[in-house]
């Protein structure tokens, strides 16, 4: 009974801050609105940056809500599916162009080899990997001139399959990943090695993934720097 009391405080706890830090990040889209609304910006240029940004919003709310739900399930394993993590990078790389585009970022799709079924939930996968890239998406240009390309990526490594999102950003180190994890909730930007938003994206991700027992880890991969999570093979084609 302790422990399960234990459990209810710890997502009372990641729910209360994952809500701060999703407020603190809704900031930024209704800045936006406003900035251009005040100096009549709202052309049709600006009209596509407002709509995207408040899509964006709208993907971090969804997601967060996602992850809500999938913290208060007792046994989160009964929703894993064998899942095809190219399928799914192709659909996150589809609902992140636009919102891209607009930060002037390119995005690229790249899977090394062929890799079997992933043990996930898929929603929740595609979920994650949205609010990470959108994340990262929208602190591409403050890196200028170290590259304005994000790659979404998936590689095999010992323990499974890695899915994450790459580019160049020395910052993302794993003590950086670290002390914003320590930070997070006591701060309004605690990834601010790389990040100069809440970092709620990020966030949202972990809490994904460790709803599905994965979590984020900061890695390097071809020269790039990002952030992933590795997620375990099918058991039934484990050995094929």
């Amino acid at each position: 009974m302790a422990q399960q009391n234990r459990q209810t405080d710890q997502q009372f706890m990641l729910t209360q801050q994952l809500l701060l830090s999703v407020v603190e990040q809704m900031k930024l889209p209704l800045m936006q609105i406003a900035r251009q609304t005040e100096l009549g910006l709202c052309d049709g240029e600006g009209l596509e940056t407002i709509r995207q940004s408040t899509q964006a919003g709208l993907r971090l709310l969804e997601s967060y809500t996602l992850g809500v739900r999938l913290a208060q399930q007792q046994t989160p394993l009964l929703d894993m599916e064998p899942v095809s993590v190219s399928g799914v990078l192709y659909d996150v790389a589809q609902q992140l162009q636009p919102y891209a585009r607009a930060y002037g970022v390119a995005l690229e799709l790249y899977v090394d080899g062929r890799h079997g079924p992933v043990m996930a939930h898929r929603q929740g996968l595609q979920a994650a990997l949205v609010s990470l890239g959108s994340a990262l998406i929208e602190t591409i240009p403050a890196h200028e001139p170290a590259g304005n390309a994000l790659r979404l990526s998936a590689h095999r490594c010992r323990y499974g399959v890695v899915a994450g999102v790459y580019g160049n950003l020395p910052g993302i180190t794993t003590q950086a990943l670290r002390t914003g994890r320590q930070l997070y909730g006591d701060t309004r930007q605690p990834l601010n090695a790389f990040l100069y938003t809440s970092g709620a994206g990020v966030f949202v991700a972990d809490a994904l993934l460790q709803a599905m027992r994965s979590h984020l880890s900061a890695s390097r991969y071809q020269r790039q720097y990002g952030l992933g999570a590795i997620l375990p093979v099918n058991p039934q084609l484990r050995l094929v």
